[in-house]
């Protein structure tokens, strides 16, 4: 009897539909693209694709349609916010990639400063049971205007005295003149699932897709850094890198004075971390990428 194969819905357009098939790219999966632009069929593994709206993906995991997902979070938690199926779903994966951010803001210089100010007003969001579910858990009664798109121009307009949207950069709010003031939710792509129910054969597959998909989220996260370092400032020079296991010391041949350091770094590497290292002696410093990693 044919084993299942392992049905994951993903965005059909947009920054999660890019990052996602970027992923499942990255985790070896090949895909033979046909005409039917609703479902792709990976060729190396028993995977297909349904591509859907983001916002039916909880939905389609939720009912069975498909067994994973791959959402982003504020999705989902207005979902389960709203209540019904999604309160079925857990977050089964965190993926790195399309994070955002839902804040409180209101009109910058003006009486709004925290949601104990939300009291008795309105507030415009296109993520109304979220909203309310927050406000609620604080004690607080506030109007909830819901918008579908130009949540930011509720205040200017008198639709709403506040707003709670997505704020990824801050500039929106600030062309509008408004001034995010608390943040509703931190929010990125997830990959979800059934909490209960799912068929121990296509989560076995599931299951090599997430051990690959951490390989390739750390490996994006992760920098190799190679240096030639004076043997005086070895210790002051490894406490420079940013988040280093032990790093590998090695001869540099006609040198007694210098070493060779390699460093796998777990956090990010900044211009000013190399500005540093360089301060302390370090030369011929390269931060190279890592493909793929398997702790």
């Amino acid at each position: 009897m044919t084993s299942p194969r392992l049905r994951i819905a993903v965005q059909s357009k947009g920054r999660l539909a890019e990052g996602g098939m970027d992923l499942l790219k990255r985790c070896g999966l090949r895909f033979a693209y046909g005409r039917d632009k609703l479902h792709q069929r990976a060729e190396n593994m028993p995977v297909d694709l349904m591509l859907v709206r983001d916002d039916d993906i909880p939905n389609f995991v939720a009912s069975g349609a498909c067994d994973y997902g791959i959402v982003g979070e504020n999705v989902l938690r207005e979902e389960q916010a709203a209540g019904g199926r999604a309160r079925e779903l857990d977050v089964a994966l965190r993926l790195g990639f399309a994070g955002c951010t839902l804040k409180l803001a209101a009109a910058q210089g003006g009486d709004i400063r925290s949601s104990a100010d939300l009291a008795g007003k309105a507030v415009a969001t296109s993520y109304p049971a979220l909203t309310a579910q927050y406000l609620r858990e604080r004690g607080i009664e506030a109007e909830i205007v819901e918008m579908r798109g130009s949540v930011e121009v509720a205040p200017r307009l008198r639709i709403a005295d506040a707003i709670c949207d997505l704020v990824s950069s801050g500039a929106t709010l600030q062309a509008n003149g408004l001034a995010a003031f608390e943040t509703v939710l931190e929010s990125e792509a997830v990959l979800i699932r059934r909490s209960t129910g799912r068929d121990p054969r296509t989560d076995a597959v599931a299951n090599v897709l997430m051990r690959r998909a951490e390989g390739v989220i750390a490996s994006s996260q992760t920098k190799y850094i190679m240096l030639n370092a004076p043997k005086d400032r070895l210790e002051a020079i490894r406490n420079l890198l940013p988040g280093a296991d032990a790093p590998t010391i090695a001869r540099v041949a006609g040198r007694d004075d210098v070493v060779a350091m390699h460093a796998v770094c777990r956090e990010r590497v900044f211009w000013e971390t190399l500005e540093a290292l360089e301060a302390e002696g370090a030369r011929a410093i390269l931060v190279l990428p890592i493909e793929k990693m398997l702790a």
